[in-house]
């Protein structure tokens, strides 16, 4: 479960038999063959409300596929962007909760995720959830994902990777552009980085680019660990 396909990117790399799956009510499912586990990718935007609606009883009737010879949902993996609270995470850097058991050959820092339905803007809120959670990053999905997981009995594991460093700012305010729904609007984004071509437009770019190679650097880690 994420919010953007392109947090997929990654993993799918690594994936076989890769299919997209429509008829769920999501903005964009597919599945794929990682070794002898089968991979039901999920993402329907940003936020509490929309994860939960992911997680719905018509994607479980479909991942309950006995008739197919397919076995019951064994686990719920919350992935995707995290925001880092603990000052020594750098973009790029893996998450793992303190639920979330895996063994892994590469590098993660390990800590408590906090879930707000609101993008952590500044280096200022960023210290702040710091000081009221001490949690190490901050994401919009984890708590939805945890809890549906928890009412279905499965494993849950939540691994992220830094997107934006706790220093740092975003180059715009991203809750200024969401819909009724809860999800981005990209043209408002658009525009409102056109509108400040010399400042916003190449931190938007530069956020974009980094976020491109933490998608894949996310997909790495989840092919080389084992839940």
């Amino acid at each position: 479960m994420a919010a953007e396909r392109r947090e997929f990117d990654g993993i799918r790399r690594h994936l076989t038999g890769t299919a997209a799956i429509t008829g769920l009510g999501v903005k964009f499912a597919c599945e794929g063959i990682r070794g002898e586990e089968r991979w039901v990718m999920v993402a329907n935007g940003p936020g509490r409300g929309l994860a939960s609606q992911a997680v719905s009883d018509g994607l479980l009737r479909y991942l309950d596929r006995k008739d197919a010879g397919q076995d019951n949902v064994i686990g719920m993996i919350s992935t995707g962007y995290c925001g880092a609270l603990d000052p020594t995470l750098r973009v790029g850097d893996i998450v793992i909760s303190n639920e979330t058991h895996l063994s892994s050959h590469r590098a993660f820092a390990r800590g408590g995720v906090t879930t707000q339905d609101r993008v952590a803007v500044t280096a200022a809120e960023k210290r702040a959830l710091l000081q009221q959670t001490a949690a190490i990053a901050v994401d919009m999905e984890a708590a939805s994902v945890e809890q549906r997981a928890n009412e279905l009995g499965v494993a849950y594991a939540c691994v992220r990777v830094v997107s934006d460093a706790a220093a740092e700012d975003m180059p715009l305010d991203f809750n200024r552009y969401r819909s009724a729904d809860g999800t981005f609007s990209r043209g408002r984004i658009a525009l409102a980085a056109m509108a400040r071509p010399f400042s916003v437009m190449p931190a938007l770019l530069e956020f974009d680019r980094r976020s491109k190679q933490a998608s894949l650097v996310l997909g790495d880690f989840l092919a080389d660990c084992r839940f």
